[in-house]
């Protein structure tokens, strides 16, 4: 399938105080037309800063895209002015932001916030663009659409905000969404619905998406491709189905024993954390929380090799 984003070797950077944080490291991804591309792992480990980078959020300074590419349709994002890229954000690509209640601003209406996109990307009038606003609540499922648009987000329950802040996102029919934990503080009914309405609305707009999730049960039921990341690195990449019947990366063997599976007993855990970006081990990142690490994991850093097809691991048992 022709790829409709491609990252190549991706590297941003945070200057700080206290040294430079690689919070991604040399990342390859591909999003193919229509799929869903899930990207998985830990808190800290490089996922909603991918996303910013994708979109060009990442704040300067601290921040910068040290090197890489993000190309779309042919164009390459991290060579693009700002005023380039302010045409292109939100038309073609969009963003579901993590916390929907500090995404959307409380002093606007939920219209007024929706129908601002559509203006400055669509030119549509005032009272066009609140039609489409209504529309898009409509699409999401929003109860009473035409009603809802005169609401502030403190009146709204955090599910009804999320599917705003999905209905901001579609409102331009982007080429790419990137949905950053968007059942995060959902309860699981409405988790479920948000997802669902993501899968249906990828079919109808004919949207790729970006799926960033700590859940590898949401993984299993909306990607068709997936990539776990560990400290700003990619450490495994493959299809939904080859995640979930064969598991290369110890890793990503943790995150899957990590799942509750209620049949009693003790909850297996990934032993320690995360290792801080700022002093990351010499060799590989994981070393310090892996059972099966060996000497070379400690001196030399694995690089990221294709075990079988289409399916690549960062690990040196497979070398």
């Amino acid at each position: 399938m022709h790829p409709l984003l491609e990252i190549k070797n991706l590297k941003t950077y945070f200057e700080t105080e206290n040294g430079t944080v690689r919070a991604v490291d040399g990342v390859d991804l591909a999003v193919n037309e229509g799929d869903t591309l899930g990207i998985v792992g830990e808190s800290g480990c490089g996922k909603t800063v991918l996303a910013l980078s994708i979109m060009r959020l990442i704040p300067m300074p601290p921040g910068r895209i040290v090197s890489g590419s993000i190309i779309i349709d042919g164009v390459d994002l991290v060579r693009l002015k700002e005023g380039e890229m302010r045409s292109i954000r939100g038309r073609d690509i969009s963003m579901i932001f993590q916390e929907p209640m500090t995404s959307l601003n409380p002093v606007f209406r939920i219209g007024d916030q929706i129908a601002e996109a559509v203006k400055q990307h669509l030119g549509l009038s005032g009272k066009d663009a609140m039609d489409r606003a209504v529309e898009m609540l409509r699409l999401v499922g929003m109860p009473s659409p035409g009603d809802r648009i005169r609401d502030y987000p403190h009146q709204m329950s955090g599910g009804m905000r999320q599917r705003v802040m999905i209905a901001m996102a579609i409102s331009c029919n982007p080429r790419l969404m990137l949905a950053d934990e968007p059942t995060t503080a959902l309860d699981v009914t409405i988790q479920a619905q948000i997802i669902e309405l993501i899968n249906e609305l990828k079919g109808e707009v004919g949207t790729s998406v970006v799926m960033i999730t700590h859940d590898l049960g949401i993984i299993a039921e909306a990607a068709q491709n997936v990539a776990v990341m560990y400290a700003g690195k990619v450490v495994e990449y493959c299809s939904v189905v080859g995640l979930f019947s064969k598991p290369l990366h110890p890793y990503t063997t943790g995150l899957m024993e990590s799942i509750p599976r209620g049949e009693g007993g003790y909850l297996k855990t990934i032993p320690g954390v995360v290792p801080s970006l700022y002093e990351l081990p010499s060799g590989c990142s994981f070393q310090d929380r892996c059972s099966e690490v060996m000497g070379i994991c400690r001196e030399k850093e694995p690089q990221l090799i294709e075990k079988s097809s289409g399916h690549m691991v960062r690990c040196w048992k497979y070398v």
